[in-house]
C-alpha cells in the first residue's frame, strides 16, 4: 500500500495499542490539535479529580488538608510519586511544586556555590529564555555580572548543540551547569548520561531543564547520577494551564539545605510546631517553598494515572512512530515549497516536528484558519507536535494535506508576516 495514501495512516491507526486513550480526552471539535508541547488538551480524569478537590474543601473546610481522598497535605508528595517513574526517579527525589522557573530559582540557590575562581554557570544559547533570565538574576544576587560569569555553549547552525562543545566548556572557572534535555525549539535530544558523567569528572553538579521532555521521552536521573532537574507539567503531561510543576534531587543530596526556605519545606511532623527554627525535610519535600496550589495540583492526579497506565515505553515508541510518519509525508508532499527540516531526522529528536520556512508565521495563522493548531516560533519555525495519547496517524497525514494545500493556493498570503501576543 502506498505510504502517502489515507489508507495507509488508517491502517497504521488501526495497529495503534494506545488508540483507545484518545477517547481520554476532550478533542477540540473540527480542529487538528498540533501543539501539545506547548499546552496539553484537558483530559476527563483531569476533570473528574479537579472535581474531586473541589468537593473536599465543599465538604471538609479547612479539614480538607488531612480528610478525603487527597488529603491537600500530603499532595505534593503523592504526585511527586505518579511523576517519579517518568523521570526514572525514585519517589523520594520527586516533588510537585512551584513552576519551572521557581523551581530552577530554587535549585540554582542551593546548588550554585561560588569558590575562588569557580565562579560562572555553564548554559547554552538554544535555551528557553526564562532559564536564562533565572540564571542571569542568581548571579546578580551573588554579586556577579551575569555577561561575564554566565557561559553559554554556541551552536554552529542555530538548531542543535554539539555535545563535545559543552564538555570543552566544562572549565574549572565552572561551579554550575544548567542544561535542557530536549531544546524547545529543534527538539534534540541531549545525552544526559554522558553529560552527566563529564560534569562529574569534574566535580560540577549539573541539572537538567525537563520541560520538554517528560511525558515525551524516557528518563533514568537517578541512576545517571544527575544533580537535580525540574520541569512544567502542561505539556506533555496535560496538567492543565499554570499547573504545578516538578522537580527532582538525587537522593546524595538529601539533608542539603535548600537555598530558600519556607515552612512546607519543612518536616511534615514538625511543620505545625510553628518554631523559628526550622526543621528541614529530609527528601525531595525540602525543596517546596509555599502551600501546595491544591486546585491546580489536582488535574494532575488524573493526567498522571493515564500515563501510569499507557507507560511512558509505549508512548515514546508511538511518538516516534509518528514524527517519523510525519518527516515521510514531508520529504515527499513538500518537497516543492521549501520547507527546511530543523529538527533531527533519526531517534536523538523529541516529540515534535519543527518546520522552517521564511513565511512561517503567515502559515501558522493559514493552518489555524483551516483548523490545524500549530505552534510558532521566532523567526521562521512551525512547531507541529503528534502527540502519542490523542493524535492519530490520520490526523499526521491529514496535517501535510492541509499544509499543501496551503502552500499550493498561498493562502497564507491573507495574512501578515508577524507572530500573535501569544504564539
Amino acid at each position: 500500500m502506498e505510504k502517502t495514501t489515507i489508507e495507509y495512516a488508517r491502517q497504521l491507526d488501526q495497529q495503534d495499542v494506545l488508540a483507545n486513550f484518545k477517547d481520554e480526552f476532550y478533542v477540540l471539535e473540527d480542529k487538528i490539535y498540533m501543539d501539545g508541547n506547548s499546552l496539553g488538551l484537558m483530559s476527563k480524569r483531569a476533570e473528574e479529580k479537579l472535581f474531586t478537590l473541589l468537593d473536599s474543601w465543599k465538604r471538609f473546610g479547612i479539614d480538607g488538608w488531612t480528610e478525603g481522598e487527597h488529603p491537600w497535605f500530603y499532595l505534593s508528595e503523592q504526585v511527586g510519586a505518579q511523576m517519579a517513574p517518568l523521570v526514572g526517579g525514585k519517589k523520594e527525589e520527586v516533588i510537585a511544586t512551584g513552576s519551572t522557573t521557581t523551581n530552577l530559582h530554587q535549585l540554582v540557590s542551593t546548588f550554585y556555590k561560588p569558590t575562588g575562581n569557580k565562579t560562572k554557570i555553564l548554559a547554552d544559547e538554544l535555551n528557553f529564555p526564562s532559564d536564562i533570565y533565572a540564571l542571569q538574576s542568581q548571579l546578580a544576587l551573588k554579586g556577579y555580572s551575569p555577561d561575564e560569569h554566565l557561559v553559554r555553549v554556541k551552536s554552529k547552525d542555530g538548531r542543535f548543540l554539539d555535545e563535545a562543545d559543552i564538555v570543552a566548556a566544562m572549565t574549572e572557572e565552572i561551579a554550575l551547569i544548567v542544561l535542557p534535555s530536549v531544546l524547545y525549539r529543534s527538539g534534540q535530544i541531549l545525552d544526559i548520561a554522558y553529560l552527566t558523567k563529564e560534569a562529574k569528572k569534574r566535580g560540577i553538579p549539573i541539572g537538567f531543564d525537563l520541560c520538554h521532555s517528560v511525558g515525551a521521552i524516557e528518563h533514568d536521573l537517578h541512576t545517571q547520577g544527575v544533580d537535580f532537574a525540574f520541569w512544567c507539567t502542561y505539556k506533555h503531561l496535560n496538567g492543565g494551564p499554570g499547573s504545578v510543576g516538578g522537580l527532582f534531587v538525587h537522593e546524595k543530596h538529601f539533608g542539603i539545605r535548600a537555598g530558600l526556605s519556607g515552612w512546607f519545606g519543612s518536616d511534615k511532623e514538625a511543620q505545625f510546631d510553628m518554631s523559628h527554627t526550622m526543621t528541614h525535610a529530609e527528601q525531595a519535600g525540602a525543596f517546596q517553598i509555599g502551600t501546595p496550589h491544591v486546585l491546580s495540583l489536582a488535574p494532575l492526579i488524573g493526567a498522571l494515572e493515564i500515563f501510569e497506565e499507557a507507560t511512558i515505553q509505549r508512548v515514546r515508541k508511538k511518538s516516534l512512530q509518528l514524527t517519523e510518519y510525519f518527516l515521510m509525508l514531508v520529504e515527499t508532499e513538500l518537497k516543492e515549497h521549501a520547507f527546511t527540516i530543523g529538527n533531527p531526522v533519526d531517534e536523538s529528536r523529541g516529540a515534535h516536528i519543527l518546520l522552517e520556512h521564511e513565511e512561517a508565521a503567515r502559515i501558522c495563522q493559514a493552518l489555524k484558519a483551516d483548523g490545524v493548531i500549530p505552534d510558532f516560533r521566532a523567526p521562521n519555525g512551525i512547531r507541529l507536535a503528534p502527540v502519542a495519547l490523542y493524535n492519530t496517524f490520520k490526523e499526521v497525514w491529514q496535517t501535510i494535506q492541509t499544509l499543501k494545500t496551503i502552500m499550493e493556493e498561498k493562502r497564507y498570503e491573507q495574512f501578515e508576516n508577524k507572530r500573535g501576543i501569544v504564539a
